[in-house]
């Protein structure tokens, strides 16, 4: 059986160590007897770097649907590392509706969204949302380079804040302006977020060529103010703007856009009218070769300043000439003129 604790031996262990903690410096606020004093703190935690209040809470969900390819995984991660007030999730089902997408970002506690939207294993779609309202934007990807593909010399700190650039021309058009908004809100990081840097050394500029828009990150160098590419870099193509978040009225429709689809079906058709040129050619000329030469007729004049050539007599050789014996062998030939010549020799006697 245990052995039962007298009635003041609680009192007298909560009294030791009220004298370790005195012993050990520790501060005892005053009115609370010495059996109820805290134990003493071993680490120290730092002050934060930032004291300001975290007031703009953004937060942008950056995930894809199933189907896509290796380059659009590290193109997604490396946007994810650039971003520190993102979020991840899961991938999501191509069968789903993309309406789902904004019950998604409801229980990620996200009001932005960047989706990538895979299809036919080789065409990329890229969605920019303002979720749930709007508006949304829908762009196809193009010529897509990750940070471990290019190997560029530029660097930055992890979760620092980016400045943003954008060409001229965003504020001339009206889509333009409603898009410059739209990536002002997602791509900038919030002050005093709690996972950003308080330093600015890199720029995401945004330029339009083409008729499209072309990403870049730039590290800034503070020896000469110059700008080295970190990455990553892609081109995006406008196809619509829509009023709602993934969804609803369309706002504007890029008149230039031409799908994946019909590129293909063009590379194709101009392939295939090349060959058919080529067969063509070859019929035609195999019809020039068959066909009758066209007869010139003579002209008389040609022969006037030909001059007729010296006759030959004509030798009339009266006797058969002997037959040669055809030998391959010329062994046999030689005993046959040795013969021969044994012959002449005992006629001659």
């Amino acid at each position: 059986m245990a052995a039962k604790r007298k009635r003041g031996a609680l009192a007298a262990g909560k009294a030791k160590r009220a004298r370790r903690a005195s012993s050990a410096g520790e501060a005892v606020p005053e009115g609370t007897p010495k059996e109820h004093g805290n134990p003493p703190q071993e680490h120290s935690i730092p002050p934060p770097v930032s004291q300001g209040k975290w007031k703009n809470k953004e937060r942008v969900l950056i995930f894809s649907s199933r189907g896509i390819n290796f380059r659009t995984r590290h193109l997604m991660q490396d946007l994810r590392t650039l971003m520190p007030h993102s979020k991840a999730d899961t991938k999501m089902d191509r069968k789903d509706q993309l309406f789902v997408i904004n019950e998604v970002c409801e229980m990620k506690n996200c009001n932005k969204c960047i989706f990538f939207e895979a299809k036919k294993k080789q065409d990329l779609y890229m969605w920019f949302s303002n979720t749930p309202q709007g508006p949304s934007a829908k762009f196809l990807v193009q010529n897509v380079h990750t940070l471990a593909e290019l190997k560029m010399t530029g660097n930055c700190l992890r979760g620092s804040r980016p400045l943003l650039s954008f060409d001229p021309m965003f504020d001339q058009e009206p889509h333009y302006a409603l898009l410059k908004e739209l990536f002002i809100q997602i791509f900038s990081t919030p002050q005093y977020h709690p996972k950003s840097q308080p330093f600015v050394d890199h720029v995401f500029t945004f330029s339009i060529t083409d008729g499209r828009i072309w990403f870049r990150n730039y590290q800034i160098i503070e020896e000469d103010a110059s700008l080295v590419e970190i990455g990553p870099r892609f081109v995006l193509n406008l196809i619509k703007i829509f009023q709602g978040s993934f969804g609803g009225p369309t706002l504007y429709e890029n008149p230039h856009y031409q799908s994946p689809n019909m590129h293909r079906r063009l590379v194709r058709l101009s392939v295939a009218a090349k060959f058919r040129e080529k067969q063509q050619v070859k019929e035609v000329q195999m019809i020039k070769k068959k066909g009758t030469k066209v007869l010139v007729e003579e002209d008389p004049t040609e022969v006037v300043f030909e001059t007729p050539a010296e006759e030959k007599p004509v030798e009339i050789q009266l006797v058969k000439p002997e037959s040669k014996p055809i030998v391959k062998d010329k062994k046999k030939l030689r005993k046959i003129q040795r013969k021969k010549q044994k012959k002449l020799f005992r006629k001659e006697r």
